[in-house]
């Protein structure tokens, strides 16, 4: 098939590569002329695992095309995605400026039927204002060009991203006509050998079920992450009680880690953004307003551990903090919880030395960019020089096996703050470490566990 995607973000990136990977012939269009000339030099914007060997590969056979021309992608294609940005509204509401942007500019260049697909994530009504920009721009030209809307939402995972879209687990196709319907079952029918996969419904339901599916994971991390405020303070230990639930099949293992709280571009505003679509259809939603509410006091768990050990003025105080990014394997920081927490002890006087394999940039250009507290280093032994404690907030793989001996000789104090609950209580405090975990009373060191 001929596909044009619009937008080379994260999303955009990763699902016109895969398209061409499978031998379609895409066309990804980007208003950046710097993005879009980065990319046809093989310059990704974004860290995923294995994507800049496929864009290179399928690049340089022609199957991947990048330009910012939206008129000859629009001429050479059928099937036109729109996968460009709704960052959250002041209000909570997704902001669909550039979605419906993108509409109106296949409205005034569309010179044959298109399909048109939402693959951003959008609220629920959002197809009908696609459809009614394109259309105000065809009444514009006096064209009687007609055109279908799709639903398709994305459930790639940051890290995963590349497997995600290879092998999916599903395929959610909103539609309201067979034609539309017969032209995405030709598309996907490569990647979905089990027809069961690919779910076909009307198209509110698949606008829905993108929200309701992230809303869902952030629950059980909010869920989770209540209990182990609940077990720290009754003596519990939270990750005993995560292997009594887990094991339990209806629950499962998913999603119940204890932690410093969900970041990313998809859980905050998805569970925001379905907030405020509730709310303007006149429902309260109590659940997902408290799962926001946990996952905001999370964030702060770490630095009332850190406060709880060496005072609220820490001046004095160097912490190594190794991870970053808002999960391992990409170099994502947005609504990471690192910001917050790093933010919170600077302003208490602190220094850090950070370390990130991935998301070092990301945290100088843009999130923690000018905070003069911050030195960043090249590895994660070389942050622990000369500081008082480690703290750990991202579970990059380099990080669950280090060497105890090595943290123990370079830290001033032999202390770590776990914001991932990585590592064997027993195992830590065999070495001599005071080690703090979410979930847990008191750090392995001081008392018996």
């Amino acid at each position: 098939m001929r596909i044009a995607v619009i937008g080379t973000g994260y999303v955009g990136l990763v699902t016109g590569t895969c398209f061409a990977e499978m031998g379609n012939t895409v066309w990804c269009v980007d208003v950046n002329e710097e993005k879009i000339e980065n990319l046809k030099k093989g310059i990704i914007p974004i860290y995923e695992p294995g994507l800049s060997e496929m864009v290179e590969r399928n690049h340089a056979v022609k199957t991947l095309n990048f330009t910012r021309d939206i008129r000859d992608a629009l001429e050479k294609s059928e099937v036109v995605f729109i996968a460009v940005g709704t960052p959250m509204g002041e209000n909570g509401s997704a902001d669909l400026q550039y979605v419906l942007a993108v509409a109106k500019e296949i409205g005034a260049n569309m010179k044959r039927h298109m399909v048109i697909v939402d693959k951003s994530t959008v609220p629920v009504g959002t197809s009908e204002k696609v459809r009614a920009a394109v259309q105000a721009e065809l009444d514009v030209r006096s064209s009687d060009l007609t055109f279908d809307v799709v639903s398709n939402p994305e459930f790639l995972k940051e890290g995963s991203a590349i497997a995600d879209c290879m092998k999916p687990d599903r395929i959610v196709i909103g539609v309201d006509s067979e034609r539309a319907a017969a032209v995405m079952r030709e598309l996907y029918k490569p990647y979905v050998m089990n027809t069961e996969n690919f779910i076909l419904m009307d198209i509110p339901s698949a606008e829905m079920t993108k929200y309701a599916a992230n809303s869902m994971l952030a629950t059980k991390i909010s869920f989770m992450n209540e209990i182990s405020n609940i077990c720290e303070r009754v003596g519990a230990d939270v990750n005993k009680v995560r292997r009594g639930i887990g094991s339990d099949r209806r629950i499962g293992f998913s999603f119940i880690y204890p932690g410093c709280g969900y970041g990313g571009s998809c859980f905050p505003k998805d569970v925001q953004a379905l907030i405020k679509t509730a709310s303007e259809f006149g429902y309260e939603s109590k659940l997902l307003q408290s799962v926001e509410d946990v996952n905001h006091a999370q964030k702060e768990v770490l630095v009332r551990k850190i406060k709880e050990r060496f005072g609220d003025d820490l001046s004095d105080k160097t912490f190594a903090v190794w991870g970053l990014a808002f999960k391992p394997d990409t170099d994502d920081m947005r609504e990471s919880p690192a910001i917050t927490i790093l933010k919170e002890l600077t302003a208490s006087g602190a220094k850090i030395h950070a370390y990130d394999p991935k998301a070092v940039r990301e945290a100088k250009e843009c999130y923690l960019k000018g905070d003069q507290n911050i030195t960043y280093c090249d590895n994660k032994y070389e942050a622990l020089q000369e500081a008082d404690a480690l703290i750990l907030i991202t579970e990059w793989k380099e990080f669950r096996s280090p060497d105890f001996y090595e943290i123990k000789r370079l830290l001033k104090e032999p202390v770590i703050f776990d914001g991932r609950n990585q590592y064997d209580v027993k195992r830590v405090k065999e070495y001599g470490i005071d080690y703090y975990q979410i979930g847990v009373r008191a750090a392995a060191g001081e008392v018996e566990q």
